[in-house]
């Protein structure tokens, strides 16, 4: 599974909305700059957030973003897919739509078992648990185990 840039960027600033305090509008220059994402690219982001309903946005002299609900109620997943679609897709498909035949018949297994997994991780982790530095049980389980930061072909 690869995160684009665009998920990467969504999440960081939808953090930054979440860390600020409640009611404060946050500027799209002060995200694009302590985030270091260019500003055109962060627009658009921003718009996608806006329309999923994650931010809300105000305009004028002090105008900026927010978030539009509790922290605590927007799932990392949310973010994700309000910018990027489907969390996991298979040649453009969901998992669960795919038909398999033949030796391949149990792949299509995998997939959907990556896809619980993705989800397991994404859908209960929140805004507030990442900015409290509180992840979910499992999830910091997965992220202290020692082999989670070493690609399969590194050294040592």
């Amino acid at each position: 599974m690869r995160i684009s840039a665009r998920a990467d960027y969504a999440v960081r600033a939808a953090l930054m909305l979440a860390a600020a305090p409640e009611g404060v509008l946050v500027s799209s220059e002060s995200i694009a700059t302590a985030e270091e994402i260019p500003a055109s690219f962060l627009e658009g982001i921003l718009t996608s957030l806006r329309r999923a309903g994650i931010a809300e946005s105000r305009r004028g002299a002090n105008g900026g973003f927010r978030l539009a609900r509790d922290a605590a109620s927007v799932s990392i997943a949310d973010v994700v897919r309000a910018v990027d679609g489907p969390l996991v897709f298979v040649r453009d498909s969901r998992p669960s739509d795919l038909e398999y035949t033949g030796t391949s018949t149990g792949l299509l297994d995998v997939w959907v078992a990556l896809r619980a997994s993705v989800r397991s991780v994404l859908e209960e982790t929140t805004l507030a648990a990442v900015v409290g530095g509180d992840l979910p049980e499992h999830v910091r389980l997965l992220a202290d185990d020692p082999s989670a930061w070493r690609s399969p072909d590194a050294r040592g």
